[in-house]
């Protein structure tokens, strides 16, 4: 079977608590600022518990699925009783997930402790996240387009980009810590066969050297380093999209946001679906926002994702569009 969309990244298994409890405190122990508090020896009470699967790869699969595109994903899951749940969470979505990869380990498992206004932390357990790229059935795969999220190694991102350009697929990536960490000068030569490439505005900086707010310097440093568009987000500030020729601006509208989850994958996968319906970045960015604004609403990174035809409860958002200083 040739699918629209394959998705190729993680897996996890989440639970999410909602507590009144969940102090937000402000503290120079902590890197951003401020921490989560709650006190020793003692039974918080939690007024909210969600049981949901997550990461990217899945996450963006059931964008994709729920948009109308024929999708598998492969990822990789434990033998522990989570892990037939993520399959038929997948299954029920109608992504095909007969390729996903079972390990020894536990399947990646977070705990998001969620305060009031949406404010989380994350406690995660790693646990089965790692693809093998030998084990994956290359020649059996036919896809339009392949998305990459957090793979674990290099070699699985060489094997995906070989592949693709043996098949003529498409290429787009949001990718995950351990990808990022292996530096630009490593990852150009891939990314210069994707289509795609999208990050936080955080990452961004850290990854090409260049100051948070120098925003047209990053711009220019990774359209030279990738083949195709970029994508820069910036939490409640908004996404920048970059061309190679423009920058394309929107803001986040303000929403009651839940907690925030599974944003950036609904983004990322959201700006992708627009992307290929239309050719259309201004349209991409609009239906990506409005992906991710409904994601924020609910519990999960899985239950706002918007479905066919919908563009959630709010009018499009205002893209402008610069050239490239």
């Amino acid at each position: 079977m040739e699918f629209d969309f394959i998705s190729l990244g993680s897996a996890t298994q989440d639970v999410f608590l909602g507590s009144d409890a969940f102090t937000a405190v402000e503290s120079v122990q902590f890197d951003v600022g401020r921490g989560i508090c709650l006190p020793f020896g003692s039974k918080v009470a939690v007024n909210k518990v969600v049981f949901a699967s997550g990461g990217g790869g899945t996450n963006a699969a059931v964008t994709f699925a729920r948009q109308g595109f024929r999708t598998a994903c492969i990822g990789a899951i434990g033998t522990d009783h989570n892990a037939p749940s993520i399959l038929d969470d997948l299954r029920r979505e109608g992504v095909d997930a007969k390729h996903f990869q079972t390990g020894g380990d536990v399947t990646e498992y977070s705990v998001i402790l969620v305060a009031p206004g949406g404010e989380r932390t994350i406690l995660v357990y790693r646990g089965e996240t790692h693809i093998a790229a030998d084990r994956i059935p290359w020649d059996q795969l036919k896809a339009g387009w392949m998305y990459v999220d957090s793979v674990g190694s290099v070699d699985v991102l060489e094997a995906a980009v070989m592949w693709a350009k043996r098949r003529g697929t498409h290429l787009a990536t949001n990718p995950g810590g351990t990808e990022l960490s292996l530096g630009l000068k490593t990852l150009a030569p891939h990314w210069k066969q994707f289509d795609i490439v999208g990050m936080n505005q955080e990452e961004a900086a850290h990854l090409t050297g260049i100051p948070f707010n120098e925003e047209d310097a990053i711009f220019k440093k990774m359209d030279d380093a990738i083949g195709g568009i970029f994508i820069m987000t910036k939490g409640q500030d908004g996404v920048r999209v970059s061309d190679g020729n423009f920058v394309y601006s929107a803001e986040i509208p303000t929403r009651d946001v839940v907690e925030r989850t599974g944003a950036g994958d609904a983004f990322h996968s959201g700006f992708l679906v627009e992307f290929v319906r239309s050719g259309s970045i201004e349209k991409a960015v609009q239906f990506g926002t409005a992906n991710a604004s409904s994601v924020v609403m609910r519990f999960g990174a899985k239950a706002g994702i918007l479905k066919k035809g919908d563009m959630g409860p709010w009018p499009p958002v205002n893209v402008t569009k610069r050239r490239l200083a």
